[in-house]
């Protein structure tokens, strides 16, 4: 498994917490790097993403101004940065990677919970 989510748990609404995915086994450097969410009952939706080179990023409406996609070359990571959390963004977030020429992604990680409590 190429790559490895952490950094999920419990905060209240208004808090923060910063999810990382960790890339092993290969480099990412043509991929763009997605970051996924899938509560309880409804389907997996688009969070945010990343362009491993020149790191461009987009978000989606629900989370922009509050989540910031970034990455670290050196240690081959990817970064969400989750701040002022609401119980709405309760769910298990997945990072994910495809190919710049791609529109599907191929590489994804376990997950890991993200639970905002009121």
């Amino acid at each position: 498994v190429p790559l490895v989510e952490s950094g999920g748990g419990l905060v209240q609404a208004g808090g923060s917490l910063r999810l990382s995915c960790a890339a092993s086994g290969r480099t990412f450097s043509m991929h763009v790097m997605g970051w996924f969410r899938q509560a309880p009952g409804k389907e997996r939706e688009f969070v945010a993403a990343i362009f491993w080179s020149g790191g461009s990023t987009s978000y989606a409406d629900s989370v922009k101004g509050r989540f910031t996609a970034s990455r670290d070359n050196a240690k081959n990571t990817v970064y969400l940065q989750m701040n002022s959390l609401k119980p709405e963004d309760t769910a298990v977030y997945y990072c994910a990677a495809r190919l710049l020429i791609k529109n599907e992604y191929a590489y994804w990680g376990q997950g890991t919970q993200v639970t905002v409590s009121s």
